[in-house]
């Protein structure tokens, strides 16, 4: 089967160029491959600034103007999107400008490491303009996009394209926001009474700054194939990410008989993992493939071939029921126990500037039969224990597979970890399990034999 691109066959723009929209509801929808971007838009004044901080419209502000603009986080309607009343908007604001960015918590991340980043505005009754940005590679954070702006009592749309290497915060910098060095922590004030006739009253503290650090993800289910980065200190002693492969035997049958699943957590340290390879970090490769890319940290070494993942017994870089880790010292994973009925497993994950790739595995026992991980009621959820928590579910059914790599957790950003869906299963009747490599791409069937009976 072809992939056809997202907007494909629709009328594109090149660089510079512009058309009419009408003045009713735009919704302006961003996609891309590879690291995510954030999509924000800025109401822009005649004199090519805003009026205030008011007029960032991003992740933590999602709307200005009484929703005229308005941000809209992806969900199952749709990518991320900003949804524009042209009509709605004060006669002051003389454009919408809509800006691609990398993650500002992980100063690392450039559009380098993205492709295909295409945004397409839709308006009900009209056909959907489509933007292909063209590729950056000189390391921009952040992109103008593309505006929507006044021509006289009309509205054009127009396709920009123009990379800032400073990010977001440059960005908004440049057009008048005045950005947060750090998140601002500003204890609760009391009302004051009011003042008696004739007593000056002290002007009102000036607006705090645009905060540009990321919130909580809340509670988040990923779709096949999907990630997302969770924000994390690095340099906190006192976090916890828990993993914990969670599953209830998917029948009252199974449960009664028992259904016994492990987690196994394969770990890459930040000592010996790659990153900014040819292969996206969770991919799954061959036998050929040879982990590239640079170290993510100076001067550490690239294993030749495969990886300690492969080797057996207490050598090997994995953590489960057999070797359980360790929170004070290396590898800062730590498994709480075996769970051989219908319940849960948890792996504790200390010192995240320790940590390079963690692949989170489950393991089903011979004894199990040969019904699918997903039948078992199989997922993996990740939490900071901070307000983020991510379930990643299972969604193909399989049989006599033994083995499943569910999730990649992947901490070589700067200030996070991104999780992704992997769901990458054994061949038929296999006992080897997987292998993770030092640029975080897997290798399936290649691993040392598991065998597991009640």
């Amino acid at each position: 089967m072809v992939k056809i691109p997202w907007g494909w066959g629709m009328p594109e723009l090149d660089k510079g160029a512009n058309t009419a929209v009408g003045d009713g509801r735009i919704t302006v929808e961003l996609r891309c491959d590879g690291d995510p971007v954030d999509l924000s838009a800025l109401l822009v004044a005649a004199d090519g600034k805003v009026r205030s901080d008011d007029d960032l419209v991003f992740y933590n502000q999602p709307s200005a103007e009484s929703g005229a603009v308005r941000h809209r986080a992806a969900d199952d309607s749709g990518p991320e999107r900003v949804e524009v009343d042209p009509a709605a908007l004060p006669a002051e604001v003389d454009r919408v400008v809509l800006v691609g960015s990398c993650d500002p918590d992980d100063t690392t991340r450039t559009f380098r490491d993205v492709k295909d980043v295409v945004v397409q505005a839709v308006q009900e009754g009209a056909e959907p303009v489509v933007f292909r940005q063209p590729a950056l590679t000189d390391g921009e954070r952040a992109v103008l996009l593309t505006e929507l702006y006044r021509r006289g009592p009309a509205w054009k749309i127009r396709a920009i394209g123009q990379g800032y290497a400073d990010g977001l915060a440059g960005l908004a910098t440049d057009f008048g926001i005045d950005v947060a060095e750090e998140e601002p922590q500003q204890p609760a004030v009391p009302e004051e009474p009011a003042a008696p006739p004739g007593v000056a009253v002290a002007p009102a503290p000036a607006p705090a700054p645009a905060n540009l650090r990321k919130p909580p993800l809340g509670k988040v289910s990923l779709d096949k194939g999907g990630r997302v980065s969770m924000s994390l200190d690095k340099g906190d002693r006192e976090l916890v990410v828990t993993a914990t492969l969670e599953w209830d035997g998917g029948s009252e049958e199974r449960r009664r008989q028992g259904a016994d699943l492990d987690l196994y957590a394969l770990f890459v340290p930040a000592a010996k993992a790659l990153r900014g390879g040819p292969k996206a970090p969770g991919s799954v490769v061959g036998k050929r493939h040879t982990p590239k890319g640079e170290p993510l940290r100076p001067g550490g070494a690239a294993p030749e071939s495969v990886p300690a993942t492969a080797k057996q017994g207490r050598r090997a870089d994995v953590v489960y029921y057999k070797v359980r880790g360790s929170l004070k010292k290396a590898p800062y994973i730590q498994l709480d126990g075996d769970a051989r009925v219908p319940g849960s497993e948890t792996l504790r994950i200390v010192r995240p500037d320790e940590q390079g790739y963690v692949l989170l595995c489950a393991y089903s026992a011979v004894s199990n039969g040969i019904g699918s991980f997903r039948s078992f009621g199989a997922k993996v959820v990740v939490s900071d224990g901070r307000g983020s928590t991510v379930t990643v579910p299972l969604f193909e059914d399989t049989s006599t597979r033994y083995w499943v790599a569910i999730a990649l957790v992947d901490f070589t950003g700067g200030d996070g970890a991104e999780i992704r869906h992997v769901e990458a299963y054994s061949a038929r009747m296999t006992e080897r399990r997987p292998v993770l490599l030092a640029d975080g791409t897997i290798r399936m069937n290649a691993g040392p034999i598991e065998f597991k009976r009640h």
